[in-house]
């Protein structure tokens, strides 16, 4: 398969900015919201005896994350902003459009919300508009942990990557990176894309796998030192058991990381250090075998980076179209023991 910019719909009928918040359905609230506030470092906006809404600290919408207590560890949705309320209603238009359903519905602190599924079941929330709350991002007083500054990124585990990219492209969603192998037919296998709209390599990720479901959400940090910073609270509050992967960097994106799983097994990651995409510029590809697509430097991820996420409500997930032994910390271990 061959990708260049003459793909891309760069005048969609409406505008999507941007990835905005996540819900998350936690089983221990209070349990959550220490991780999140004390090791994160996110502010609490609101909460009640049934959910908690944070935010990171440059960050003046109201929520970019959701904790809501439930007696499952599952993802409701995933968060797209939008530019103004004629953008949800030109979307609704286009669903319908395309025979998709989707619906107008009221949450708490959100403008006009639409809810609707993609090509392989994922619940998404667009929404136009939140409550304000004021940036915390020079109050540094009231940084603790990561002190982390806004929600950039998501990545998703897909059943098909080539349908999600199908469907994700007329909306409006540019390409920045792909991996791809060949096949015997000489044609290609996408196993992951990277798409973005704000103008950085990714507002969305969606690679290969059992799906759909939610791999992982990021934020940023202000700088590096904020990311040891993290992985020292994390052992002066007993999280360090919780720390997944790295401080590495990424072949793709190049941004510094390191990864956790909140008490529930939910992973976030924390980073910095990505690049501007903002010009038309094509896609860099990276062929599968090329290992430094994952980690410039360091070990490769264990076996569960790639075999663990967490579920969407109501959501069976189905096995992927492509198949694939990854390169795991574990096959490294016993080619070096043997």
């Amino acid at each position: 398969m061959k990708i260049n910019m003459n793909d891309f719909v760069l005048h969609p009928p409406f505008n999507i900015t941007r990835a905005s918040h996540v819900v998350l359905n936690v089983r221990d609230l209070d349990a959550s919201k220490h991780f999140y506030t004390e090791l994160v470092g996110l502010a609490v906006s609101d909460e009640d005896a049934s959910a908690v809404y944070l935010r990171g600290m440059e960050e003046n919408c109201h929520h970019s994350l959701v904790l809501r207590k439930s007696g499952e560890a599952t993802c409701s949705r995933i968060g797209l902003r939008v530019q103004t309320a004629d953008d949800i209603y030109a979307m609704q238009a286009y669903f319908e459009a395309q025979g998709i359903a989707s619906s107008l519905v009221d949450v708490p602190f959100q403008g006009p919300t639409l809810h609707v599924s993609d090509s392989v079941g994922m619940p998404l929330e667009f929404c136009a508009s939140m409550e304000f709350r004021p940036r915390l991002m020079k109050e540094y007083h009231l940084y603790r942990g990561a002190a982390a500054q806004r929600l950039d990124h998501y990545q998703i585990q897909s059943n098909d990557v080539r349908r999600s990219f199908e469907f994700y492209q007329p909306l409006g969603f540019r390409l920045s990176e792909y991996t791809f192998s060949k096949r015997e037919d000489g044609g290609d296998n996408l196993w992951g894309v990277w798409l973005q709209r704000k103008g950085n390599p990714h507002d969305i990720v969606f690679t290969n796998g059992f799906g759909p479901r939610l791999h992982h959400f990021a934020y940023t940090l202000p700088d590096t030192n904020d990311m040891i910073r993290a992985c020292d609270v994390a052992g002066a509050l007993g999280y360090g058991p919780r720390l997944e992967r790295g401080p590495g960097r990424h072949g793709i994106s190049g941004a510094l990381f390191v990864y956790f799983r909140d008490p529930d097994g939910h992973r976030i990651e924390l980073f910095n250090t990505h690049y501007q995409n903002i010009d038309l510029e094509p896609a860099q590809a990276w062929d599968l075998s090329n290992p430094k697509r994952a980690d410039q430097w360091g070990m490769p991820a264990q076996n569960k980076w790639f075999a663990e996420a967490t579920q969407f409500s109501g959501v069976e997930p189905v096995e992927p179209t492509l198949k694939v032994d990854p390169p795991t910390l574990e096959r490294l271990l016993q080619i070096e023991a043997g």
